[in-house]
Formats: structure tokens, sequence, C-alpha cells
């Protein structure tokens, strides 16, 4: 090894002790300096993990009502009159007061006899006050055919779900989420009780085991039979939306295809933009979702970066300070044969090397929070999973870096520029 490859070795083997000591020597500006990389890592991770946590949440749903369904939901299509006034104000082309009600159990019926479809359950939403002795709460409770319980993958704790003659005979039947079940009945068994709904009462039948999510109502929801729900309670004929299993999902867009032709055809709507009905597979809804959570998080990262620009600017700060301090080492250092480049990288590693610091600082800081949001969302009975993605954590460190590269080059040029003559002069 000739001489300036010494030199250079060993001042980079030299940089991760000297870095060390400078920190060490003045602690309070270390954690003050480090503070702002530390916050914007910590978020960046929290950010990430959470979104991960909130992901595994909704694709466990999901999946849940089976990778194999579709969704049919009303949708208000456009008219002359809302589609001039959208235009005028540059926004959608839809009237939300105007309620469909159209789509009906007998499209599903229709539906139900394509040839790709093995099954179908039809929903009514509604909201009310569910009572059991001087237990009461607010609930959401959803009337379902009973075909829900061929396709939804939830299982029972205890109990039955109701038949296909209580849902057809109008039975004053329930099934509770895990839930309802416990804030209203306590210790008392819920079985063979009588849960009040509104006016009417219901004989819990089932309760399901905790599904952790609001996809399909959640731990918080009543199952009632769907012409219970119409006639009894909500007073309506039609449904909100329909769910529809399939045979093979490599045939899923013809099935979507048939099904839109078959709706259209009840329906009596000739034009395609007129259709009072979407229909989407799980990808989409999957894919919609992903692209919302997206953009939340390239907007939250955005806000966290902020933090990481001024820590960058504490840490340029930090290392003018430190070539002031350290002018006289400079010099004795070039003036035994050390060149710019040796100076200028002894510098660059040392920033790197606080910036990593910070960065490694906050990506524990960050878990632990991401592991406090799991721990709170979890005593609220989300099934919330802690998960820091490996690609975070080399997110995190790759950018702490950077900005030590980044904020600590003009310190660096400063000090490999120094004259080694009046270097050494200097006290």
């Amino acid at each position: 090894m000739n001489k300036i490859n010494y030199v250079q070795f060993y001042l980079m083997i030299q940089a991760l002790p000297q870095a060390l000591k400078a920190l060490r020597s003045n602690p309070a500006r270390t954690v003050l300096t480090t503070l702002g990389i530390i916050i914007g890592i910590a978020a960046v991770i929290l950010v990430l993990s959470a979104g991960a946590g909130f992901r595994a949440i909704i694709n466990d749903q999901i999946a849940t009502l089976g990778t194999n369904t579709l969704v049919i939901a009303t949708r208000v299509p456009p008219t002359t009159k809302n589609r001039a006034a959208a235009q005028a104000n540059n926004g959608p082309s839809f009237d939300a007061t105007v309620a469909i009600t159209s789509f009906k159990m007998r499209d599903l019926e229709e539906v139900k006899r394509l040839p790709n479809v093995s099954n179908v359950y039809g929903i009514a939403v509604g909201q009310a006050t569910a009572s059991y002795l001087n237990n009461k709460k607010s609930i959401m409770y959803f009337g379902v055919s009973s075909g829900r319980f061929e396709i939804d993958k939830g299982t029972l704790a205890k109990g039955r779900f109701f038949s296909d003659g209580e849902d057809k005979g109008a039975g004053q039947v329930a099934v509770l989420g895990s839930a309802v079940a416990g804030n209203l009945f306590g210790q008392d068994e819920p079985l063979g009780k009588y849960l009040r709904i509104g006016t009417l009462n219901f004989l819990v039948v089932g309760v399901y085991n905790p599904r952790g999510g609001p996809v399909g109502g959640g731990d918080d929801a009543v199952y009632i039979p769907l012409v219970t729900a119409q006639k009894k309670l909500l007073g309506i004929d039609h449904i909100a939306r329909g769910v529809v299993e399939m045979q093979n999902i490599n045939l899923a867009e013809t099935t979507v295809d048939d099904i839109r032709l078959v709706l259209r055809h009840n329906h009596d709507i000739a034009n395609p933009a007129k259709d009072d009905f979407t229909v989407a597979t799980q990808a989409d809804v999957l894919g919609t979702l992903n692209t919302i959570f997206n953009g939340i998080t390239i907007l939250l990262i955005s806000i966290a970066a902020i933090s990481l620009i001024v820590g960058g600017v504490g840490i340029m700060n930090i290392m003018y300070v430190a070539v002031t301090e350290r002018t006289a080492e400079i010099g004795l250092k070039k003036a035994l044969g050390a060149r710019h480049a040796d100076i200028l990288n002894e510098f660059l590693i040392e920033s790197v090397l606080v910036t990593v610091l910070g960065g490694i600082i906050g990506i524990l800081a960050g878990g632990f929070l991401g592991w406090l949001v799991s721990a709170i969302a979890g005593s609220f009975g989300l099934s919330w999973k802690f998960i820091v993605p490996f690609s975070a954590i080399i997110l995190a460190v790759g950018v702490s870096g950077g900005i030590g590269m980044v904020f600590g080059i003009l310190p660096a040029r400063q000090a490999s520029k120094l004259d080694p003559i009046r270097a050494l002069q200097y006290e």
C-alpha cells in the first residue's frame, strides 16, 4: 500500500472514533443536533408502520369476504341538470340527494343464474338503538339474506346463523358482532335472550368471533334477516348492495360484463353512461384503497421531510463548529501529507455517522410508536398488526446517510481548503 492510500485508509479508520469522541464531548449539543433527524425518521417509520398495519386489517377483512367475490352497489347516474351544474363548478355530475331504489333481490336472483356465479346475498343497512335490560348501545344493523353465511369467511364463537326460511319469513332473529354481545350482555349468555332493536325484539341465535375491522360491519354490528330489515324496520323493498360469489376468479371480467347486462335489462338502461349501479371485484376495491393509502402516506412523509431538512441544517451547523474547533488538527494532518480529498472525506464520514446515529435512534423511536399505535388499536378491538417494513428501515438509513452527505459537504469543503500554515497557527 503506497503512502497516499495509507493516509486515506488511516483517515477513514480514524473517522469513527473521532466522530464518537466529538459526540461524547458535548452530549447536549449532539442531542439537539440530531433531534430533527430523529423526529423526521421516527415520523417516517411511524407512518409506514401504521400504514402497513392498517393495510393488513383491510386485507384480512377483504379476505373474509372472499377473493372470488364481486360487489354490486347503487350509484346515482348523471342527469342533464346536475351534469351542467357540475361542469359549471368543475365538480362531479352526481346528485347525492337522490336515492336509488331500483336495485332489488330479484336482480340478484337473476345474477345467481349466470354461468360463473355460485351464490349471492343482498344487504340493507340501518342504524338504531339496541338494548338488553338496562344496557343500550347505538348500532349499525345489517339486513342480509342467508347466502351471506355461505360466502362470508367469518366464524361464530357460539350459536348458529339464521336460515333461509327465517330470512324469507321475516323472522326476528339476530347474529351479533362480538363487541355488541360484550357491551350489551356482559357476563350474561346472549344465546336464547331477546335483544331489542328499535321497537322490535330479536332472538339472539349466534355470536361472531372477533373480526377486528370495519368491513361488513365489524364487531359492532348486528346481522338480521334482510326481509325483516326491509319490511319491519326500514319500510323499503330495495337493497343497498349485493355480493356475488364466483366459481372461477379468472372469469371475473366476463362475469362483471354479464352482471351489467342483466341489471341494464332489468332497469331499462340503454346507455351505459346512465347505469344506476357499479360492479367491482375485490381487486378493484383493494386497488382503490391502496391508491388512497399511498396518497395519504406520501402526504404524511412529505410533512415529516420538513423535520429532516431542519435536522440537516442542524448537522451542517455542528459540522461548521467542528471545523472551527479542529482547525489546528486539520493543519497538522495536511502538513503530514493529507490531501484536500482526505480531509473532505473525513468530515463527510463524520457527518454521515452523526446522521445515521440519529436515524438509528429515529428507527427505534418510530418502531416503539408504531407498536404503541397497534396496542391502542388492539384495545379498541381492532386486529391491528405491528409491522415495521424492512423497506422502511432501509429508507430511513439511506435518507439519514444522504442528509449527512448533502448537508455535510459544505463544512467538509471548507475544512479541506484550509491553508495548513494558517491552520497550524490557529488558536
